[in-house]
């Protein structure tokens, strides 16, 4: 195998396996990449055998070939080494690495090890813009649950709707503290996840890293695999093969107290607040009277901080306690001036959205005062 290529093209296919490769792994060839001539391009692949990851480059090839190498310290020659085209060869299963007057020389596995990993040419592809794509994963993403024992809430939910003549892609997510609801039109319906599927953390991570914005990418089922295409690259992602929880039971059928605030000095207001947050204690107590909000956080161990805004309101007094983590990271997501914060009375779980528009809402469970 011997072949010439761009080491900014190079550098960036092999970054985009960082995430997928095992660090911990009873099978070390996982640690690995493969490159592999193909078609007159450059392939690489990586697995962890969840998630799959095949990404064609031109090149100039020299001489037809595969090996296996350790994506983590390929990357960090590619990244050291100063050039514009480097020159890799392989003698035996040994790879050397040139560019100018650098040489590296890394020992390989054979390619024949390697998990075998599909391409999925027959699978039905939708388009899309990646915009939509990655505007809905950053809205959700935060509220996923971190408990690996709960792998339903170890992930997102991705659903297929229609409301009226609208087709919409619905995103969900949800660690039972809080949850993320994000929606957006598309312009053609998806019928094979009209039921849902459960996209995993990592997964996930994964599809918005390789997302362009600017540029439309594809995606399909198999089986259950989620299939990701981007103009060169092709990702697939593994299932969760459970059952989401009814989260439509969660949204609250009575509208609480309404306050619309100013989102920047609202935001910033709470990371105020946040400064003397610590693990054992990080609620805030939202106080509303008559015109203006109360912001205060008591901790113990840190010291205190209080902050007024005003706000349009001439209801009773009420008094309200969040995590002030889980407010930042509904709020920072949207993208309005401003926001809408609908207070639920009592311990009733209270809701952050836009203050005009309906596609997003974050419920945030309240704290005990």
């Amino acid at each position: 195998m011997e072949f010439k290529i761009n080491r900014n093209t190079f550098l960036d296919g092999i970054q985009k396996t960082l995430g997928i490769v095992e660090k911990k792994t009873t099978m070390p060839i996982l640690n690995n990449v493969l490159l592999k001539i193909e078609d007159k391009k450059l392939r690489i692949i990586a697995t962890d055998r969840e998630i799959s990851l095949i990404s064609d480059y031109d090149a100039e090839i020299i001489e037809k070939g595969e090996i296996t190498l350790s994506a983590k310290k390929l990357y960090e020659m590619v990244r050291e080494i100063q050039g514009e085209t480097i020159h890799i060869s392989k003698s035996n299963n040994v790879v050397k690495v040139t560019c100018q007057r650098a040489a590296y020389k890394i020992p390989g596995l054979p390619a024949d090890d390697f998990p075998s990993i599909t391409d999925e040419k027959d699978v039905r592809i939708n388009n899309i813009k990646g915009s939509i794509l990655k505007d809905l994963i950053s809205k959700t993403a935060f509220a996923m649950a971190t408990d690996e024992m709960r792998k339903n809430l170890n992930g997102v939910l991705l659903e297929a709707i229609s409301e009226g003549s609208n087709y919409l892609l619905r995103m969900v997510a949800t660690d039972g503290h809080r949850l993320a609801l994000a929606k957006q039109e598309t312009s053609e319906p998806y019928p094979e996840m009209e039921k849902g599927i459960i996209i995993p953390r990592k997964g996930l991570m994964e599809v918005k890293r390789i997302i362009d914005e600017n540029e439309s990418v594809g995606f399909g089922l198999n089986k259950n695999m989620f299939i990701v295409k981007t103009e060169n690259t092709l990702l697939k992602v593994s299932l969760v093969d459970a059952d989401y929880p009814d989260y439509k039971r969660v949204i609250p059928a009575e509208k609480g107290i309404g306050v619309i605030l100013d989102k920047e000095s609202f935001l910033h207001a709470l990371r105020r607040m946040n400064v003397v947050s610590s693990e054992r204690y990080s609620g805030v107590i939202l106080s509303l009277s008559e015109g203006k909000m109360t912001l205060n956080s008591t901790n113990l161990d840190v010291g205190e901080a209080t902050e007024e805004i005003d706000i349009t309101y001439s209801g009773e007094d009420v008094d309200v306690g969040f995590n002030v983590n889980y407010l930042i990271d509904s709020i920072s997501v949207i993208n309005d001036e401003s926001i809408l914060l609908e207070v639920g009375l009592g311990l009733k779980p209270s809701v952050i959205k836009k203050a005009e528009g309906d596609d997003f809402l974050c419920i945030v469970m309240p704290l005990k005062i």
